[in-house]
């Protein structure tokens, strides 16, 4: 990205976030015409909150028939995504494999199968051998039945958010990195955005997108809303070959086959030569401290080596920690604020935005230039749904 020496006095919109889903936000609404558009980013550098910090997924089994939708148009994005931004990025679909150990989990993804074959995704019921041939060095005891998609699979957070940059760049926009919002301007007579204040200067503008991940409700606060945006921390560990020369043929997947042990949500893929593995936390509180917790490592490890034996020999060569975006239904919110005009929000995806960026922005700029964004319900969608309590969940939240 080239250097912006003067932070814009003016701008059509600004974006709040610098993550994936502002980076595509900002060029969807470029794309649309909306000549000054500013995205700003508090952090020296693109992506380094949550888009960096997770495992890279991309799926189609969601429970809710709006999310499947978000996840049809945003991986076809990616297949295409040199065609749409003119950048190369790493996607390999290898599939997604959700392993079920309750009756009534099986019983809950064969009704998701339904609906997900119904909107044309491929998406097959498995015994445990069969998961066994997809994942080799898999351990299936107390496996019922598997699901797995073969066009799910693992793409590059990184490369998604500067490929959008870089393209809304060339379009027009103005990214304003090292610069952190401290207040968002609202005339109280109107109920309306007037402006954005940063660590740089005022910008006035009538378009506020906050796009900032688990900060939205600080976000929110500023211009007198509260966003029901919760950080919750989760870890992800590398592990690798425990000897030179490298993981004993069969006890790893070769390809990049997602693995979801869904009771437990310990989920691993391959990750070049290594192993990358994960977990949620029991009784996880909301935090923005990206600690690596250690002793959590204690916590994974039985699940991991039951799922995974060869990872009980493998040392951690790398962890981190990154923080979900959970709101009350693990559904994202993507739309206006209504009763503050100018106020649009793209936040919220529960652990599932980088993977729903590509079609989320483009809803959104639709939304803000009042273009028609087409055939996906977007009232699971809304802000207001909290204070009608119009909620319908997404289940299947690793």
């Amino acid at each position: 990205l080239t250097i912006m020496a003067d932070l814009p006095r003016t701008a059509d919109a600004v974006v709040v976030g610098g993550g994936c889903m502002g980076a595509s936000t900002a060029f969807h609404l470029a794309r649309l015409g909306v000549a000054n558009v500013v995205l700003v980013e508090r952090d020296t550098q693109l992506a380094t909150g949550s888009t960096g910090r997770n495992a890279g997924g991309v799926r189609h089994q969601f429970s809710h028939e709006s999310n499947i939708r978000l996840s049809l148009e945003s991986i076809a994005t990616m297949e295409h995504f040199e065609d749409v931004t003119g950048a190369a990025i790493d996607l390999h679909l290898d599939g997604y494999l959700f392993l079920l150990a309750t009756p009534a989990a099986v019983e809950s993804f064969e009704r998701n199968v339904v609906l997900q074959r119904r909107l044309g995704v491929a998406v097959d019921v498995l015994t445990p051998d069969e998961a066994r041939s997809i994942a080799p060095g898999l351990a299936t005891e107390g496996v019922l039945a598997a699901t797995f998609c073969a066009r799910d699979g693992i793409a590059d957070p990184n490369g998604v958010t500067m490929g959008f940059a870089r393209a809304a760049q060339r379009l027009g926009v103005a990214v304003a990195r090292d610069t952190e919002v401290v207040g968002i301007d609202v005339d109280p007579e109107h109920q309306r955005v007037t402006g954005v204040r940063t660590s740089r200067g005022r910008i006035d503008t009538p378009v506020v997108v906050n796009a900032a991940g688990p900060w939205a409700r600080e976000i929110g606060r500023m211009a007198g809303l509260d966003v029901p945006v919760s950080p919750i921390r989760r870890h992800i560990f590398i592990a690798q070959p425990g000897s030179p020369s490298g993981w004993v043929p069969g006890s790893v997947p070769a390809s990049r086959v997602l693995v979801i042990d869904f009771e437990t949500s310990f989920y691993f893929h391959r990750e070049g030569g290594n192993v990358l593995f994960g977990m949620g936390e029991r009784g996880e509180q909301p935090t923005f401290d990206t600690t690596v917790q250690w002793e959590f490592l204690e916590q994974i490890t039985p699940v991991a080596t039951r799922r995974l034996p060869a990872i009980a020999e493998a040392p951690i060569a790398k962890a981190w920690a990154g923080l979900y975006e959970m709101t009350p239904d693990a559904m994202p919110i993507i739309g206006a604020a209504r009763r503050l005009s100018g106020y649009w929000l793209v936040t919220g995806f529960s652990g599932h935005g980088f993977q729903h960026s590509p079609a989320a922005g483009r809803i959104l700029a639709d939304l803000i230039v009042a273009r028609d964004p087409g055939p996906i319900d977007l009232a699971p969608f809304a802000f207001e749904r909290f204070a009608s309590g119009d909620v319908s969940a997404e289940r299947n939240v690793v």
